[in-house]
């Protein structure tokens, strides 16, 4: 299969997500406005759907290993692309993401992330947004779910080093939940930027937990290190060095 035809199906696939986005998101809204559970509803469709037409369109398939979480934790989860989103979302029973604060405003996502209890963040403002950000949380779990933040911060390209930043700590101790690690590959197959989508397997594994009771320095180290050592592992698993990046 020649590059330029991938690159072409990536570009039709690309152009049928996002219209079946707003497609769904319109047949749902009424759904999805009178009860939260029509929100969740609408998202595991589409998070469904879209793995189903990535298999289906360019030839990437998707695996979850690990014991997934179904009760109250903070999940802390590495993040290369929208595809390991779609993977944990469809994943855990009632996924609540800490999002950009600019999303709120995006079409058809805005609403959707509000019904589901997604925190925004404004990362502009560091230190009072970690606060604020906890406040927040607390306020969102009078009802269950699983709280799915990304420590870096932002997506990270295979193989690139980003410092994990504290409000993954502050949120797990303040919270008491056990922190559930997540490692992933989806970015070899699904970058960041760009259409071209790569053929593979992309894989999610939910780690051993974290649990409450770790100082904030060393669960911060522990975190990074089982992230990063099983993040690696699986971008090897497929023929991507990660060591050739860093």
């Amino acid at each position: 299969m020649t590059s330029a035809f991938q690159w072409v199906r990536s570009l039709i696939f690309m152009i049928v997500i996002y219209a079946w986005m707003l497609f769904l998101g319109i047949v749902f809204a009424p759904y999805a406005l009178l009860t939260k559970r029509g929100a969740l509803q609408a998202c595991k469709t589409y998070a469904r759907t879209t793995m189903w037409l990535a298999r289906w369109m360019v030839g990437i398939r998707t695996e979850v290993r690990g014991a997934v979480p179904t009760g109250e934790v903070v999940v802390g989860a590495k993040h290369q692309s929208f595809l390991d989103i779609i993977i944990i979302f469809d994943a855990v029973p009632h996924g609540k993401f800490i999002m950009k604060r600019e999303l709120l405003w995006t079409p058809v996502i805005g609403m959707y992330a509000r019904r589901l209890g997604c925190i925004p963040v404004d990362r502009g403002k560091k230190g009072a947004a970690v606060a604020k950000m906890v406040k927040d949380v607390s306020k969102e779990f009078t009802e269950p779910g699983q709280l799915v933040i990304y420590p870096q911060g932002t997506r990270v390209a295979p193989g690139v080093h980003r410092p994990y930043k504290v409000g993954t700590a502050v949120l797990y101790e303040g919270l008491g939940f056990p922190c559930v690690p997540v490692a992933t590959n989806a970015g070899v197959f699904w970058p960041r930027t760009g259409v071209l989508r790569k053929p593979g397997l992309a894989i999610v594994d939910f780690l051993d937990p974290i649990e409450p009771g770790v100082g904030r320095k060393d669960f911060l180290q522990r975190l990074e290190n089982v992230i990063e050592t099983r993040s690696d592992a699986l971008m090897k698993e497929v023929g991507f060095d990660p060591d050739g990046i860093h």
